[in-house]
Order: structure tokens, then sequence, then C-alpha cells
């Protein structure tokens, strides 16, 4: 006699918690020379061209942040991709913008107003890297991309005393805005680290939404989740990290 069938395995993941219902937001930084990045936080321009390629093969489209949630919102969204630019070097314009407007791709950038035409003095190591001024931020605003705040002056928010937290979060959205004529509704915590009293904060300060790397439960719309892209990854990378980040995030509420 035939062994008997056994029936299918059911799926053990609620509807609402399938990989599907999570948004993937990228996170870049620097786009150009990496011979020197101890902190691999530099991408080439051919390599984030390969990027961009692969993304769009895989019928997604890179957007802002707001774009994103503005679409997922409306029940909408599942082929976009957030992509995000931290601490807004000045290779942004040359490494990253031109192909963002060959692919017809969007980003978010998140900027640093307290050091506008600096560099990255947080960083100890490697080389110093040049900063946008406030002209190159009026050009990446007129080129569409979304402007967010990345802190004044790229602090680690979780030691910060109380009048530096409100400098940081607060001063930072009101310079931006004055200096681009534009609302700012994104922030992105430095370093990532991230603890309820700095989400507190940005949520008080009024900004709609903000970016973290890995919130666990602080996860929300005031503290998303994103994974890092570096020059290390390849397509197959890539492929890897899209199905662990919507298999591994908690759904964002709303998102």
């Amino acid at each position: 006699m035939a062994a008997p069938v056994e029936p299918p395995l059911a799926d053990p993941t609620p509807a609402a918690r399938r990989p599907a219902t999570v948004p993937w937001v990228a996170m870049y930084h620097s786009v150009g020379d990496c011979s020197d990045d101890p902190y691999r936080i530099t991408v080439t321009p051919d390599r984030l061209e390969h990027q961009l390629t692969w993304l769009r093969r895989r019928g997604l489209r890179g957007v802002s942040v707001a774009e994103l949630l503005d679409a997922r919102a409306r029940g909408e969204g599942r082929d976009l991709v957030g992509l995000t630019f931290d601490d807004g070097y000045t290779d942004f314009l040359t490494g990253a913008l031109p192909l963002l407007r060959r692919f017809r791709f969007n980003a978010t950038l998140f900027l640093l107003p307290g050091r506008l035409g600096g560099d990255n003095a947080w960083d100890p190591l490697g080389p110093r890297k040049p900063l946008l001024d406030a002209d190159g931020i009026r050009r990446a605003a007129g080129e569409g991309v979304e402007i967010g705040s990345h802190g004044l002056t790229h602090v680690d928010l979780t030691r910060a005393d109380d009048a530096l937290l409100a400098a940081e979060v607060t001063g930072s959205r009101a310079r931006l805005a004055e200096l681009t004529g534009a609302p700012v509704d994104g922030f992105c915590y430095p370093y990532g680290t991230v603890d309820a009293r700095a989400v507190e904060a940005v949520r008080r300060a009024g900004y709609r939404y903000a970016c973290a790397i890995d919130p666990g439960p602080l996860t929300g719309p005031h503290a998303l989740p994103r994974a890092h892209v570096g020059q290390q990854d390849t397509a197959w990378r890539l492929h890897l990290k899209l199905r662990l980040h919507r298999w591994r995030r908690r759904p964002v509420e709303g998102v």
C-alpha cells in the first residue's frame, strides 16, 4: 500500500508580516575612490551603477524615503526601494547624482548643516572627505533630491545632554529648511545609534520619519531600519541582503 502523503506545511507567517510588507531602505554614504576606506562607507561610481542596474533588472525603482512612504500609505509601492546617502559628501553630486538621473531614480540626502563645506572630522581613521556647502545642497535640492537632517554635527544622540540633543535635532531641521526654502521631513540618526529618548526628541521636533540601521524594538516610523550597501555588495550579496531584510525586520505600522 502506498505511503500516505504528508499535507503541505502551512505558512506560519501571518499575512501582515510577510516579506513584501517590509519596505527596503538602502544606506549609502560616499561615492568615489574606495582605496582607503577603513569604515567601508564608500562605493565607486562603477559599483553603484551595477547596483542600480541590479535593482532595475529586478523591476525595482530607487526613490526617496518620502516617496516610498507616500506610496506605502496608498497601499502601493511594492516595487520601490528607498535610497539614502548619509553625511552629504561632495561626491554625491559627481558620483551618485548623474547615475540617479540616468536611471531615473531618486534618493534622500541626509545632511549636517553645522558642518557646511567641512569634512568628516568625526572619523578618526581614513581620508578627509569634503562635505557639501550651501550651494551644493541647493543644487541637490534643485535636482529633486529629498533633503533630510543628519543632525548638526554628527554626534551620538544617545550620549547627548538635553541641550545638545535639542540643537542637533531641532536646530538642524530649522537651518536646512531656511537653506532650501522647503520643509524637512526626514531625520537620520548619526552612527545609527538610537534610544527611546532620541526617538521622542525627533518625533517632537516635527519630523515625519527617521532612519536608523537596526533599531530593534524601537522600529517604527521614527526608527526605520536600513541595510548598509558597500563596495563588496555584488548582485548576489544584494539579493541575500534584500531577502534577509524582508524576513528579519519587524513590520512598521502604517508603512
